[in-house]
């Protein structure tokens, strides 16, 4: 995961600050159309005062927008994550299902304080969308793992 890069950048960095960590994520979990074992996620994080999920809301919606068109649907759900407090998947409609691209959430206090910042100074979100489900959407590619089949067919249309 590329996570650990916003406890590198809290620990060395004051607020207020944006920050964007692109990388290469490897999970054990079983395969299909919409699951891999590796993908490329794009993480972010922003810490200042008097950031809401509010404001999360606001700019993920302006992204999505953006690369996908003003009719874009899209909605956010309660989920679990123990850096983050409240947790939020981030979830788009595709092909008529609800397809979901990142998870994300309020920066949790402990995570501020044990990085030297005051909580109820300082509040955070951060996100993590995966590019390839975004890639999937954006050119209607039926199956994620088309990305690492090294079939030259598929990658040469990019």
């Amino acid at each position: 995961h590329t996570s650990p890069m916003q406890i590198r950048y809290m620990e060395t960095h004051q607020p207020p600050f944006q920050i964007i960590v692109p990388g290469r994520v490897f999970r054990y979990e079983a395969t299909d159309a919409s699951h891999e074992t590796t993908f490329t996620q794009v993480e972010g994080l922003m810490v200042g005062e008097n950031i809401s999920l509010a404001n999360f809301k606001f700019i993920i919606e302006k992204f999505l927008k953006k690369l996908f068109g003003e009719k874009t649907e899209f909605e956010l759900r309660p989920s679990y994550y123990p850096f983050t407090e409240p947790g939020v998947d981030v979830y788009m409609k595709w092909r008529g299902r609800w397809l979901e691209v990142a998870g994300s959430g309020m920066v949790h206090p402990k995570v501020f304080e044990a990085v030297g910042y005051n909580p109820y100074e300082w509040q955070g979100f951060a996100f993590g969308f995966g590019l390839n489900r975004l890639a999937m959407i954006k050119y209607n590619i039926p199956d994620i793992r088309l990305f690492y089949s090294g079939d030259l067919r598929f990658i040469q249309q990019f």
